[in-house]
């Protein structure tokens, strides 16, 4: 047992020897964090800086319609089908004081969405009529129930509907397993935006519009009065609370509970939620949540907060005040409020009165009280309106990804073929690339050393840029001559890429300098495992979109930096310079291959082949550490392979959407651009290259 510790302990220590930054605040993670969290902070000042131009009621008016376009423009735009909602009754239960109708209505076609109507069986209608959107709950239109028998009591009709990946509506249903095959319901919303994103959608514009549609069909009913339509939903609910009420303008009162915040809390607090709660580019296109609430007034507007929520109450507040100085131009503070309900993410009772007390005001002139009546609540069970619980195996249908798969075909079929200078422009563009090959080489600190037979290994730190300091190791073989140089892009620890008779020991054992560098965010450690997710990697990819950054090109920018330093290298012939990256590493290397002509030989390993493998299939899986919003409207690999010809390239073991390794012949199937590729299964670096 002592000399197990003794080798564990020995391992430990040779592992932290190759550690540059071995405290917490300094990781390659923390730092990419902080490096966007300025980004986003300098873009929410200049939106601050522009907000306070806003004086007169005209001058908003005007930011309205810019506002308005922004969000159209970020979720993808919404659907243009107004067909027949095809609405089909399920059944019906009765209480003594009301009913719920179960139905089942198509928001586009074959695109079902189960929902229960609570109608009143007191009073005479036409009645006011409430959406209420749910939250992130598996059950779906069957949680948070609370809120829709309460409004009914007080005579409204209320409609609950299953969003998808929620309730009968999975997405990703398995029925042998009779459960998602991605996960739970904030897991089915960000597989289903990774589709979205590659053709520059976002799975928002599907939420937002089932609800638009469920206000058509309360506007169907001879029971509604279609001029007192309100919204209301807590958490995701919120969210579809706000971007509904923001966008249709048949909703007249809104009251969406924990969601509403401000992004400069949001940064410095949980990072952005899930697939639809985070638009690629939304800070940098200058807007805040605040936009929402603006873009509503001078209707009434009341947002729900809970004192204990994740979502941080500060930020709430920013947003009510900065709200409350717009809805003033309009001469309606009135209409503006904030209610701060006791306990933790979700609507107490408390907070339902003081909703209940908001639409009664302002739907019903007042004629009610905020009292909340005894609930009596039917079974989960009863209130499901397919045969089987799931719409994919009651009804079949069309889902996120067989929707989105058609759109996809029908943009890309539009794309035009670009290549030379067009295709490095688009590449730059849709991978928010700017820095350019050439420039003046990065400081360098060299944090150890060690000498091996013919060539010395420094444990190096490379700054590209204010705040981004990157791990790598640094193979320098003896005498002043020029040598060829080799750059690689690997997120394997350095303690393993250093190990004898690896490929970095071969290579300068051989006569080249080798350059290993993991580029921003990479840890440089081994991680525990992580859950498995099929969106593992959202939360730095989101964080990233929503400052006009992607992943994949802040690395290829890092790959790019990295170049200037090995061709300022008196040592390093420039005309033999070659490059390797490994998975997701692959792309950004592809990516800045492109870009940089110095780079003169690369070699793929384990990388994704295509991107649109993750919309032709329905499952992905580590899309997020490579998905460019909006890139198959421009260009997909294959086109920057066939781009690098006549480089040499080297394709080794290339996986699909799933991670998992295609063989050859699909390979050059799939990838017929890029003819001069090699396709290998294997092989270590020194004999791939050229």
């Amino acid at each position: 047992m002592k000399r197990i510790w003794m080798i564990g302990l020995a391992l430990v220590a040779g592992a932290q020897e190759f550690v540059v930054f071995p405290n917490p605040g300094e990781t390659p993670p923390a730092q990419l964090k902080r490096y966007l969290n300025r980004i986003g902070a300098e873009q929410l000042r200049a939106r601050d800086s522009e907000l306070a131009q806003v004086r007169t009621r005209e001058d908003m008016e005007r930011r309205k319609k810019m506002i308005r376009e922004k969000i159209l423009r970020l979720v993808g735009g919404l659907p243009d089908y107004r067909g027949p909602l095809n609405t089909k009754q399920a059944g019906t239960l009765r209480h003594d004081d009301y009913r719920i109708e179960k139905i089942v209505y198509e928001s586009l076609p074959g695109f079902f969405v189960p929902a229960n109507v609570y109608v009143p069986l007191q009073g005479a209608g036409p009645f006011p009529a409430i959406l209420n959107p749910v939250g992130h709950g598996a059950a779906g239109k069957a949680s948070e129930r609370e809120i829709a028998v309460g409004l009914v009591k007080k005579g409204f009709i209320v409609l609950k509907y299953d969003p998808i990946g929620q309730g009968e509506r999975l997405q990703y249903y398995d029925p042998d397993l009779k459960a998602s095959k991605v996960g739970g319901p904030t897991d089915e919303h960000t597989h289903a935006g990774g589709h979205t994103m590659l053709i520059g959608d976002n799975v928002a514009r599907y939420r937002i519009w089932d609800g638009m549609r469920g206000i058509d069909y309360l506007l169907t009913r001879k029971d509604v009065d279609a001029n007192r339509i309100g919204c209301t939903g807590c958490s995701g609910g919120g969210t579809l609370t706000t971007y509904i009420s923001a966008l249709d303008e048949r909703v007249k009162v809104a009251a969406p509970s924990c969601y509403m915040n401000s992004w400069q809390e949001m940064l410095e607090g949980p990072g952005p939620q899930d697939g639809e709660q985070s638009l690629p580019r939304f800070l940098a296109e200058g807007l805040n949540f605040g936009d929402y609430v603006e873009l509503f007034a001078p209707k009434p507007w009341l947002n729900a907060s809970t004192i204990e929520d994740f979502f941080p109450l500060e930020g709430a507040r920013q947003t009510f005040e900065e709200a409350r100085r717009i809805y003033s131009l309009y001469g309606a503070e009135e209409r503006l409020g904030w209610y701060v309900g006791p306990g933790g993410h979700g609507v107490p009772r408390p907070s339902r009165e003081a909703i209940y007390a908001w639409f009664v005001k302002w739907l019903k002139n007042g004629e009610g009280d905020r009292n909340e009546a005894a609930l009596d609540l039917d079974a989960a069970e009863e209130l499901l309106v397919t045969p089987t619980g799931q719409v994919s195996d009651s009804l079949g249908g069309e889902t996120v990804f067989t929707i989105n798969k058609k759109r996809a075909a029908q943009l890309m079929q539009a794309r035009q073929a670009a290549s030379g200078a067009r295709l490095v422009s688009d590449v730059r563009q849709v991978a928010a690339i700017a820095v350019e090959p050439g420039g003046p080489a990065p400081r360098v600190k060299v944090h150890s050393s060690v000498d091996r037979e013919g060539y010395r290994l420094d444990v190096i730190s490379i700054e590209t840029e204010g705040g981004i300091r990157l791990p790598g190791l640094l193979a320098v073989p003896a005498g002043d001559a020029r040598k060829p140089a080799l750059l690689i892009a690997d997120a394997t620890p350095n303690q393993t890429l250093a190990q004898p008779g690896g490929d970095v020991d071969e290579l300068a054992r051989a006569g080249r300098v080798v350059l290993v560098v993991k580029p921003r965010g990479i840890p440089e450690t081994p991680q525990a495992p992580a859950r498995s997710s099929p969106v593992a990697g959202h939360g730095a990819a989101a964080l990233a979109h929503v400052v006009g950054k992607t992943l994949a090109g802040m690395r290829a920018e890092d790959i790019i930096r990295a170049v200037d330093f090995l061709g300022a290298r008196a040592d390093v012939d420039p005309s033999k310079l070659a490059a390797a990256g490994r998975g997701a590493l692959g792309v950004a290397l592809l990516h800045a291959a492109v870009v940089d002509q110095r780079i003169r030989e690369v070699v793929l390993q384990d990388t994704l082949a295509l991107y649109r493998l993750a919309i032709e299939r329905p499952l992905h899986r580590g899309l997020y550490d490579v998905a460019l919003p909006g890139v198959l409207l421009k260009y997909d690999l294959d086109d920057l392979l066939a781009a690098l010809a006549p480089r040499p390239v080297t394709v080794v073991a290339p996986v699909d959407q799933l991670g998992v390794p295609m063989l050859a012949r699909e390979f050059r199937q799939l990838c017929g651009k890029a003819p001069d590729a090699r396709v290998v299964q294997r092989g270590a670096l020194r004999g791939l290259l050229r």
